[in-house]
């Protein structure tokens, strides 16, 4: 009988090592050596220990900050554990209803703002965890920055520009603006402009 099982198991034993402890190790040593930075995460150095991941959104709810585009994720938004969307279909008044309190949430902190609110400040991505808004629902944020933060929309715009993340080999999908990003360069812009 142990003749019919020794095959078995040594072709299990060659296999867990083979697939479960040398595939394993050969792809994380070349990540780790070829995209560190992917590798570990994306992470953004800060001061404890990090602001986050260019992956992952963030809630930004102060009006001097740019808001990411709203998470279906529970039990909080953004939880990378529980990565989903809202499965809200178009017709679904639960659906229209968070809109409308978005759209609630952008005028009353800018009742000034008189423009078409871009669909990705009121509509969750399919993932719930989407770091990144377009570029038109950065700029209609603007004006909001600038007045709150005391700086010109120019500027605001300048840092919109510097951060914008072009299309995928130039062709894929449109230009973004990853929100973490956008917002830590707004910090730094006020830091800079407090030491002139």
């Amino acid at each position: 009988m142990f003749e019919q099982l020794r095959p078995a198991i040594v072709s299990l034993a060659a296999f867990t090592i083979i697939t479960g402890v040398a595939y394993p190790l050969a792809v994380t040593g070349v990540a780790q050596i070829a995209f560190p930075h992917q590798a570990n995460g994306s992470l953004i150095p800060g001061a404890s220990p990090c602001h986050g991941s260019e992956l992952i959104g963030q809630s930004f709810t102060q009006p001097g900050y740019f808001w990411s585009r709203p998470s279906a994720t529970s039990p909080t938004p953004y939880n990378a554990a529980a990565s989903s969307g809202s499965n809200l279909g178009p017709l679904n008044p639960d659906l229209k209803k968070q809109i409308q309190d978005r759209i609630a949430a952008l005028h009353s902190i800018d009742p000034a703002n008189t423009a078409a609110i871009p669909i990705d400040l009121v509509t969750s991505s399919g993932s719930g965890l989407d770091p990144h808004i377009s570029i038109a629902a950065a700029h209609y944020q603007a004006p909001r920055i600038a007045r709150v933060r005391g700086l010109s929309v120019r500027a605001v715009n300048g840092l919109i520009a510097d951060q914008t993340i072009s299309r995928q080999i130039g062709v894929l999908g449109e230009p973004v603006v990853n929100v973490l990003l956008l917002n830590i360069a707004l910090d730094r812009e006020m830091a800079r402009k407090a030491t002139r």
